[in-house]
């Protein structure tokens, strides 16, 4: 049997969990000994034809049509779903624009700022629609296991990799729990 798959996504968010992962420095290392790292933002790998999976990971919010269909897609290919971080677990501060209605935050962002001159919104086919609001991961997809923090430690990333490998779900002790 080879080793457990896994995939992580960066959503709606700032890459602040993908940073922790690499911050587990010489442990790390140990990790990706343990795993085959198969899809990750970390790569800069943008294909998200996902194989069979046995944990997919979700950093961010879920703030556009194309960020709900990574996610169902990771869904039917993971055995479980890991929300990594504040933005995946509650939403994050990316939920600051649920009370402004989208077509008002598109015309304030791309017409009406101090820098902005001749600004028009884009409209183009390979640019995502925004949702009317941000939703955590469980908003949209059902999840296995959720890893909070802002960003999570790598010692919390860490704990909930090693969990999800013996077979566990992690429930992160109360120590792990930071925000920086």
């Amino acid at each position: 049997m080879g080793k457990p798959k896994v995939a992580t996504v960066w959503c709606e968010g700032c890459a602040g969990c993908h940073m922790s992962f690499l911050d587990l420095d010489e442990a790390l290392l140990d990790v990706l000994s343990k795993i085959e790292l198969t899809v990750t933002p970390i790569t800069d790998f943008k294909n998200y034809a996902f194989p069979l999976l046995d944990l997919g990971i979700v950093e961010g919010g879920i703030g556009n049509e194309e960020q709900v269909e990574i996610v169902r897609h990771m869904r039917e290919k993971s055995r479980i779903i890991m929300a990594w971080g504040d933005c995946a677990v509650f939403g994050g501060v990316n939920t600051l624009r649920n009370h402004i209605p989208v077509k008002d935050l598109l015309r304030y962002g791309y017409t009406q700022t101090a820098g902005t001159i001749n600004g028009v919104i884009p409209i183009h086919a390979e640019l995502p629609l925004l949702l009317e609001k941000v939703l955590p991961l469980n908003g949209v997809i059902a999840v296995d296991c959720y890893i909070p923090g802002c960003p999570p430690s790598p010692e919390a990333i860490a704990y909930g990799l090693t969990e999800i490998l013996n077979g566990r779900v992690p429930v992160l002790p109360r120590e792990l729990i930071h925000y920086d």
